[in-house]
């Protein structure tokens, strides 16, 4: 082995982009060549700048095309077009498993109507459910429960009777409440996707919605439609509001290796018959306009499209060219058909829970997982610094802190 002495050309000046790693101390002379290779890999191994410098190399390989499928023969090649076949005739199955759901999914549909239709009377008070019906353990009411016990073993007999009065007072001040006020309303608003679009103007609208439901397709075409029907209102003449959403359940021509289920390919809304100076997804706005060259100015009205939770029911329309759509629209469509989606699988079937709050507990949690997977991804992209590991740290000229912490 060469005295490295002898030598005075650094690893840095012959390769810039190689890691400077801890000085190794030589084996002996009289050890075999490949005991000396071998021990030199070891220490090399074990020493963690050494490692962190493989691993940011070996990071970067990863998902970076080998050529060894351009490299393969023509013979090796028309067989893997034969596997791609094989593939595109697996995705036409699955396509076909799908619809069966679909259908499978619209012969239960019919099922929950009644306990829907139900729903809906006691919503609106067009029902008072009977005592049975009523009988559901609630955790505050136990608890409530148990605290009257306790207080009323504390007290006197004078103050039990004001004690009951006052229950008996408590439980006729709600009588004269109908259904269950603002239900699809406190319904929106504690859903973040939906709360977002909900202006203070489009309240006193949703307050008159009685009841949301879906209606599945089932023929030629593969979707759903959702129904909003409110009561009569002095906003609006319709009595029915309705989005309607297409899907495709079969795998793309242009793109067929994409296809992992059916997915949502256009929706169409409904026209709204606005009462006279209802209309709360318009505004009017002055504006003023100078004449360039009179000098003279001049203020015109125009109607520009206004915030409400009421454009839900106008969504941009999909071009038959995909080729066309933008990111803007391909933005506002993708927001579009994730709402539609969440109303029909979450919102309608379990309408009570999200407006209790429960099912909000459940929704945070698949939230907060999907928001840790999603950083935990962001940090293994980005790394976290850490000086011992990183061989450019010089504490002398940064002050103790590395300047920027640079990916290799």
């Amino acid at each position: 082995m060469a005295d490295p002495e002898s030598n005075p050309t650094t690893v840095e000046e012959t390769d810039p982009d190689v890691e400077e790693v801890d000085e190794i101390e030589e084996e002996e002379d009289d050890a075999p060549p490949n005991q000396t290779a071998l021990g030199l890999t070891s220490q090399l191994m074990q020493n963690p700048q050494v490692l962190a410098a493989l691993q940011s190399r070996m990071d970067g390989i990863v998902g970076t095309p080998s050529g060894y499928i351009q490299s393969l023969p023509k013979s090796v090649k028309r067989r893997i077009k034969a596997l791609k076949k094989l593939q595109f005739d697996s995705s036409k199955i699955e396509g076909d498993f799908y619809k069966e759901v679909h259908e499978l999914e619209c012969k239960y549909a019919t099922k929950y109507i009644p306990l829907f239709e139900k729903r809906s009377k006691v919503v609106t008070g067009g029902i008072e459910p009977t005592d049975e019906e009523c009988d559901w353990p609630s955790d505050e009411e136990k608890e409530d429960e148990k605290d009257e016990v306790k207080n009323k073993a504390k007290i006197g007999d004078a103050e039990k009777a004001d004690s009951e009065e006052k229950e008996k007072k408590e439980d006729n001040e709600g009588a004269d409440v109908k259904g269950i006020p603002s239900f699809w309303l406190t319904v929106f608003k504690n859903v973040d996707m939906l709360s977002e679009m909900i202006q203070d103007h489009d309240e006193p609208i949703i307050n008159h919605l009685q009841d949301v439901k879906v209606k599945f397709l089932n023929g030629e075409e593969m979707g759903f439609t959702l129904e909003f029907q409110f009561e009569s209102n002095k906003f609006f003449n319709n009595t029915v509001l309705t989005k309607t959403y297409t899907m495709r359940s079969e795998p793309d021509e242009a793109d067929p290796f994409s296809f992992e289920g059916p997915e949502i390919i256009k929706c169409k809304g409904c026209e709204i018959d606005w009462c006279k100076g209802q209309n709360v997804t318009v505004k009017t706005v002055k504006k003023k306009q100078k004449h360039k060259g009179r000098g003279t100015t001049r203020t015109i009205t125009k109607t520009v499209q206004n915030d409400s939770f009421f454009n839900f029911f106008s969504p941009p329309q999909v071009p038959e060219d995909e080729s066309e759509m933008d990111e803007d629209l391909e933005a506002l469509l993708a927001a579009d058909f994730e709402i539609g989606h969440f109303i029909r699988e979450r919102i309608v079937p379990r309408a009570v829970l999200y407006f209790t709050g429960e099912a909000l507990e459940n929704d945070d949690d698949r939230t907060w997982l999907m928001k840790f997977d999603e950083e935990e991804e962001e940090g293994e992209e980005e790394g976290e610094y850490d000086e011992d590991a990183d061989p450019d740290f010089n504490p002398q000229t940064a002050g103790g802190k590395p300047e920027e912490c640079k990916q290799q």
